[in-house]
């Protein structure tokens, strides 16, 4: 069983410049985290983009989407940006049915060291191999429905909606 994996960004990937103090994109980091980690799984890894997901646009989701409906494995891994995760897991959600989707994501950039990436990627490719077809957001050894999550903005942590 095959998991494809679909980077688009996120802080998951971002590096840090020292001389002008801001974070920018290079390159994906998931294939060396997957072999830090030690990943036996069977992946297909495709970066689709590399954007701060507050930046995302209908026409990125509209990709995510269709790449999701296209590929030919039915267990997927999104990373993606926190800000607007439940957006697009929202968007996936109502357009695709028949595939075990989980986004997961960082609130700190890999690169850092302190990085709660690995976790969560970790954490996503465990539960898109054991839940059945949906949207899910995986965070902190979490795993949320699409239509019953929201990031705290206050804490950073991910949580069940009230009511």
């Amino acid at each position: 069983m095959a998991i494809r994996i679909f980077v688009t960004g996120g802080t998951f990937d971002k590096e840090y410049d020292e001389l002008g103090g801001k974070l920018f994109f290079k390159d994906s980091h998931l294939q060396e985290m997957l072999t830090l980690g030690r990943c036996k799984l069977d992946i297909a890894l495709r970066t689709l983009m590399m954007v701060d997901s507050l930046e995302m646009t209908d026409a990125d989701r509209s990709l995510i989407v269709e790449q999701c409906r296209q590929a030919k494995e039915r267990k997927i891994v999104i990373t993606h940006g926190t800000d607007t995760m439940e957006v697009t897991a929202g968007t996936l959600g109502k357009a695709v049915k028949d595939k075990t989707i989980v986004l997961t994501g960082a609130m700190v950039p890999y690169k850092f060291g302190s990085s709660d990436g690995l976790f969560n990627l970790g954490s996503a490719l465990a539960f898109v191999q054991i839940l059945p077809p949906g949207v899910y957001i995986a965070m902190n050894g979490r795993v949320f429905e699409w239509g019953n999550v929201k990031k705290n903005k206050k804490t950073g942590v991910f949580e069940e909606r009230a009511g």
